[in-house]
């Protein structure tokens, strides 16, 4: 097949080589995007004038696969499940049955996982009483919101690392 031009497409994007009959509409109800995302990501290319052979870039909408706790992980570069799993205090067995769809061993950098809840049972010294994590929730807005410091409840978490909470995960917190 003839290529009018090689065409090297953005991030978030994929090449795709026109067929007969193709137009941006039918492009966008295939891909499940919009025609002003096509003509957007396709600069200097003429929709009414498409020709078969011609590549263009189809800009690809982020699927996310079903979170119920909404804790979604985008993959950055040198990422590995098992990596993840560690870094999150979940079992690698867990996290690959939240994600179905991801082969373990061909992540791709930008590929949003879904990282289950790892909710270990917490048991909280005198001084402390439990408290489950919410989304938006960082040591320091619990520290605020409960009179304490984020050093108190390092202090009284230990193993849980405050950069990668989880919605879900049990914590304690020192009574003020």
């Amino acid at each position: 097949m003839y290529y009018f031009y090689q065409r090297q497409c953005p991030p978030g994007t994929r090449p795709y080589v026109i067929r007969p009959g193709d137009t941006f509409y039918s492009l966008a109800i295939r891909f499940n995007t919009t025609v002003p995302a096509i003509i957007s990501a396709n600069p200097g290319v003429d929709p009414n004038f498409l020709q078969i052979g011609q590549v263009i870039c189809i800009p690809m909408q982020p699927i996310f696969p079903p979170c119920p706790e909404g804790n979604y992980y985008t993959i950055r570069p040198g990422d590995t499940l098992f990596a993840i799993a560690r870094r999150f205090n979940v079992s690698l067995d867990d996290l690959i049955e939240a994600n179905p769809g991801i082969d373990p061993y061909r992540l791709m950098v930008g590929q949003v996982i879904c990282i289950p809840v790892a909710v270990p049972p917490v048991t909280c010294p005198p001084g402390t009483f439990p408290y489950t994590i919410r989304p938006g929730d960082t040591f320091y807005s619990i520290a605020r919101r409960f009179n304490t410091t984020v050093a108190a409840l390092i202090s009284a978490n230990p193993g849980v690392n405050p950069n990668f909470l989880l919605v879900g995960q049990r914590i304690c917190v020192p009574v003020a």
